[in-house]
């Protein structure tokens, strides 16, 4: 399937909207804190966000030439960095979203531990390198040789 500005442009600017979404609930969910159901519905809609972005990816990724003549191994070589880090980047969001919930849902006045704390620290962490590692396939995607039959080993 030949990739076109129109299709690319679409893909690209669902990319950036989930993007912007999952990045703006991670920035302003500590403000809802003391309204649960608020932060529950937050929550679950970065979770489908999230979701819906890694199933984004792997839908440009099956529409190139190279994933459907067969050579995954080579989609795999340059994107699985992306691919692992997008699903340790939802697993961790995935309990921190639990956990935190698990924290403030009865007492809304509670501190934070100090376990918690660290792995909000890592969670931010490993959102950056999503952050990066998402867009950077996003426009890696594009490399006309993936969509044409050409040597695509190299």
């Amino acid at each position: 399937m030949k990739l076109t500005t129109v299709r690319y442009t679409a893909v690209l600017g669902l990319q950036t909207i989930l993007f912007i979404i999952d990045f703006s609930i991670n920035t302003f969910w500590i403000f809802n804190r003391p309204q649960n159901a608020i932060m529950l519905v937050l929550f679950i809609i970065q979770d489908a966000c999230l979701i819906f972005a890694l199933s984004t990816m792997l839908l440009t990724f099956f529409s190139t030439y190279v994933f459907q003549n067969g050579l995954l191994d080579s989609l795999y070589i340059r994107f699985r960095l992306t691919i692992i880090v997008c699903m340790v980047y939802f697993i961790l969001t995935t309990i921190l979203h639990l956990w935190s919930l698990n924290l403030v849902w009865g007492d809304k006045s509670i501190q934070w531990p100090t376990k918690f704390i660290i792995f909000l620290i890592i969670h931010r962490l490993v959102s950056a390198l999503y952050y990066y590692c998402y867009k950077r396939a996003a426009f890696r995607i594009t490399d006309p040789r993936f969509y044409e039959d050409a040597d695509v080993r190299h």
